[in-house]
């Protein structure tokens, strides 16, 4: 009779142990190895009295067996020692990543010539490979993408400060020579380096403004393409802003081949095609290298279908940048030929739009309206 009691009672600490670590919202890290709690907390396991990191890998123990700690030293107190697979008392792999990047970062920001690929990854202790996929999963960026965007950004530094020549600010920025950065230079800075020091003086920017089901739209055109396309209540209030947004250059109103452009952008709101590229409307887009590899990305969603931030950045091999995705589409300027309006929150909802959410959820509706009517 006491030995069945005494039964009795220790599966009853076993069942009270279980349910303790089961309700504990600790545990569910522990079961789905989530790396964001790793350096938030520990468990231990009294069976093999060793304590890990919740993205352990190693079998899930029974939760009887399981205690919670604050740290290491905590663990190791109540006698426990550290894993060997996750090695707990290491910096998390996450944090280890960011301090290598960083160190990578800051190279290639201090050398006179981009460093290669293999440079960087020596310079940080990992492989080539490895790296890359690293650095892009932090960055957003490739180690090439980061130089060029950062090389791009000292010239602009480098011609506001308006001191020396053109080919001085070239040289000083990084640029092996005069030509390799003419090939690119309006794609970095949307004109040459004369006008760019100059503040944009001297630019034409065409533009008009028409109607269409969500009010008005203004359409902007540079030489190398359409810069602006704005929706809004009042006409006015869009060319006071594209006014200032290209106070140097000079603007000028459409006239009647621009007022075929402005029909074409009507045409995309009112009759969505599958993808912008098939309204073969030329663009003129500026941005940070990361901002132009999003922007180009939403140009890929087709008609009628969503993403959320989330699945943006996983689909742009940076699972981490949702927030980086989401402050590029608050930075897009061209509505519906970037169509930033087909992403939204993790739960569906419409978040917050440039031009109105209302807008947003109309730009929807007719895509999706467009695609059940293609299929009927």
């Amino acid at each position: 009779m006491n030995v069945a009691r005494k039964l009795k009672n220790e599966a009853g600490v076993t069942d009270a142990a279980a349910a303790r670590t089961l309700n504990d919202p600790r545990w569910a890290a522990v079961v789905a190895r989530d790396r964001a709690f790793d350096g938030r907390f520990y468990y231990s396991v009294a069976t093999t009295r060793v304590y890990c990191r919740p993205s352990c890998g190693a079998r899930l123990a029974r939760p009887e067996n399981v205690r919670f700690h604050a740290s290491p030293e905590d663990a190791e107190h109540a006698g426990f020692r550290p894993c060997k697979r996750c090695r707990p008392k290491q910096p998390a792999l996450e944090q280890e990543h960011a301090e290598r990047v960083t160190r990578a970062v800051r190279l290639l920001e201090s050398a006179e010539e981009p460093p290669t690929l293999a440079e960087l990854a020596e310079h940080v202790g990992l492989s080539a490979y490895h790296f890359h996929r690293v650095f892009k999963a932090m960055t957003g960026l490739t180690p090439r993408e980061y130089a060029t965007a950062h090389r791009a950004k000292k010239m602009r530094g480098q011609l506001e400060n308006d001191q020396g020549t053109v080919t001085d600010a070239i040289f000083e920025s990084g640029y092996g020579s005069s030509s390799r950065f003419y090939e690119k230079s309006n794609q970095l800075l949307g004109m040459t380096p004369t006008k760019y020091r100059a503040g944009g003086d001297d630019a034409e920017i065409h533009f008009a403004v028409g109607q269409c089901s969500l009010g008005a739209v203004l359409v902007a055109r540079s030489a190398i393409g359409v810069c602006a396309i704005s929706l809004g209540d009042d006409p006015e209030t869009l060319v006071r802003e594209i006014q200032d947004r290209f106070g140097q250059a000079r603007l000028i109103g459409g006239d009647a081949q621009f007022e075929e452009l402005i029909a074409l952008v009507v045409g995309m709101i009112e009759s969505p095609p599958a993808s912008p590229s098939d309204a073969h409307l030329p663009l003129d887009v500026r941005g940070t290298a990361f901002q132009q590899r999003v922007w180009r990305a939403l140009q890929e969603i087709p008609a009628g279908t969503t993403l959320s931030y989330a699945q943006l950045a996983a689909k742009l091999g940076a699972p981490k940048s949702a927030r980086a995705v989401a402050s590029a589409c608050a930075a897009n300027t061209l509505a519906v030929a970037i169509p930033c309006h087909r992403i939204v929150r993790g739960d569906g909802g419409l978040s917050g739009y440039r031009w109105g959410v209302e807008r947003k959820r109309k730009l929807l509706e007719t895509e999706r309206e467009q695609n059940q009517g293609g299929r009927s």
